[in-house]
């Protein structure tokens, strides 16, 4: 039906191994527990996973503080098992991507521990060092995204080191072509196993300003961001110096040049700058990242004139790359929560996802989406994130949307035998996939019916893009791939509407197991959260 590489137009489902399944009763999901669930995945009909980091690490930021990029985390399982993994999602047809979380390290990894040692040891210059100012403050006034300073007073160098998350994630000095080479030699270590892709976590975070120059003060009525809110004090500032610097340009395509050593692999930028939308056009331009992941639908907007602005500033600028999208992740309130205003209906939950998989680009689909979970709400004394601790009560962190997985109504909800180390919801405990996958008009069975009618779509997968201008609530835009032209239309709303629109003649494309509208030669129809797929002839 094409010829497009299997990422263009794909859809993949992240795991966070922590909460997918346990295996060995210590509360904590691994590896086994994503291959015994190996065939559900398959069974959504999604073309790949992404994993979240599984790799050695203190967990202080639950594996994004990594300590050794080539080995398994014994909470995980073993090297042996992420072999047994690969193969059978291989053998599935699923492709497999994995975090690389590339920008900092772990206090405890190696090269840190030799770079804090002195200023003059072999690593001394891996990490982003600075001394003092004369009064002993910081060297600036750049602030990290979990809450203060950005700096880390070291003793034995008598120096601060960069940190732009938590202080246990020192960042790499990747003005160093030391640093770059051995980055790049850990990322060929798992592309030489068989790993389809990468998603690189912070990937505009690699460099800094060389001149070390204060960010600039950001007025009250600008402060918004992308995975942090507004009272957060990384939001006062216009972040132009402490990531998103011209150098990383010359290392994506080094990144690049070694992927395309490899059959078929592509990578996946996570990335949230000042402008996000101009990162992701600029960073997959040719012979840089295959495609963008950015923050721009993961928000609490949720409306027809917002979901439409972003995904066309967006194809105004990126005229060479390729997006992706994704509702939900392991870091924002679930979908059906910030989407659902009280609203947490399967029928929602299947025409969000039916949404973000109808756009020009591939999609990134969160575990449990496909269930319809909500949000869960994690008492101060059960919480584990450090960013939602620090930030309570305004905010809560991210361990409402990292829960685990409901597969049953057994124990902990046939996660683990052991103490979940986040507690399962009661509501999500009706939700499990045993419960849905026998009852036909279920959010789990919605979803796998639209995904398998989806991939009969080339339109869909690979079309270009065009939106008409609706009223609120309804999205609506054609794709067109070759002669085939497919108009698509959402009502955001739980009341029907109808809408006057000159289509030209259509004719509906039923299968898609959503609520479907009609069209006259006037306009359409559409039920409350309902949808209309048609070809225009």
């Amino acid at each position: 039906m094409s010829e497009a590489p299997w990422w263009r137009g794909a859809v993949t489902y992240q795991i966070y191994p922590r909460s997918f399944m346990d295996t060995n009763g210590d509360g904590v999901g691994d590896l086994p527990g994503i291959v015994d669930r190996l065939d559900y995945v398959s069974s959504l009909g999604v073309d790949a996973i992404w994993i979240s980091p599984f790799f050695r690490s203190p967990m202080a930021d639950f594996g994004y503080d990594i300590a050794d990029y080539r080995e398994v985390d014994p909470m995980f399982g073993t090297n042996d098992d992420f072999d047994r993994l690969l193969a059978k999602a291989h053998k599935l047809g699923l492709k497999v991507m994995i975090d690389q979380v590339l920008s900092h390290t772990s206090v405890e990894h190696a090269w840190f521990k030799e770079s804090r040692e002195s200023r003059d040891n072999p690593k001394a210059d891996w990490y982003v060092w600075a001394d003092a100012k004369d009064d002993g403050t910081p060297p600036n006034n750049w602030l990290s995204l979990f809450g203060g300073c950005a700096w880390q007073w070291e003793p034995r160098r008598g120096q601060y080191y960069l940190h732009n998350f938590l202080t246990s994630q020192p960042d790499l000095n990747y003005h160093n072509p030391d640093v770059r080479r051995a980055v790049l030699d850990e990322v060929k270590f798992w592309l030489d196993k068989g790993v389809n892709g990468l998603r690189l976590d912070a990937i505009n975070f690699c460099f800094h300003d060389l001149q070390l120059r204060d960010n600039p003060p950001k007025p009250e009525d600008k402060r918004v961001g992308r995975g942090f809110s507004p009272d957060n004090p990384y939001a006062f500032q216009y972040h132009y110096y402490n990531n998103t610097q011209p150098e990383n340009i010359a290392f994506l395509e080094d990144l690049r040049a070694l992927m395309d050593q490899y059959e078929d692999v592509a990578a996946i930028g996570e990335i949230s700058s000042e402008d996000s939308l101009a990162t992701t056009a600029e960073y997959t331009q040719h012979g840089r990242l295959h495609m963008g992941y950015s923050f721009e639908l993961l928000t609490d907007d949720f409306s027809a004139d917002y979901i439409r602005g972003t995904v066309r500033n967006l194809e105004a600028q990126m005229l060479e790359g390729w997006p992706c999208w994704a509702i939900s992740n392991h870091d924002v309130s679930r979908v059906l929560t910030r989407w659902g205003n009280g609203d947490a209906s399967g029928k929602l939950a299947n025409l969000l996802s039916a949404m973000v998989c109808s756009l020009r680009g591939s999609v990134c689909v969160y575990q449990g989406e496909e269930l319809g979970l909500t949000e869960a709400d994690v008492p101060f004394e059960s919480l584990q994130d450090p960013y939602g601790i620090t930030f309570w009560p305004t905010f809560k962190g991210r361990d409402g949307c990292r829960t685990p997985m409901p597969w049953s109504g057994g124990i902990n909800a046939g996660f683990s035998v052991g103490e979940p180390w986040l507690p399962v919801p009661a509501e999500h405990r009706a939700l499990a996939v045993t419960l849905q996958d026998a009852t036909p008009d279920s959010a789990l069975n919605g979803f796998r019916h639209f995904m398998a009618w989806r991939k009969t779509q080339p339109a869909l997968r690979w079309g270009d893009i065009q939106f008409i201008d609706t009223p609120e609530p309804v999205l609506a835009f054609t794709r067109k791939h070759g002669d085939d032209t497919l108009l698509v239309a959402f009502n955001l709303s739980r009341q029907a509407v109808e809408l006057p629109l000159a289509t030209g003649k259509l004719t509906l494309v039923n299968g898609h197991g959503l609520s479907q509208g009609s069209a006259t030669d006037s306009g359409i129809q559409l039920p409350g959260h309902g949808a209309l797929f048609a070809r225009v002839d």
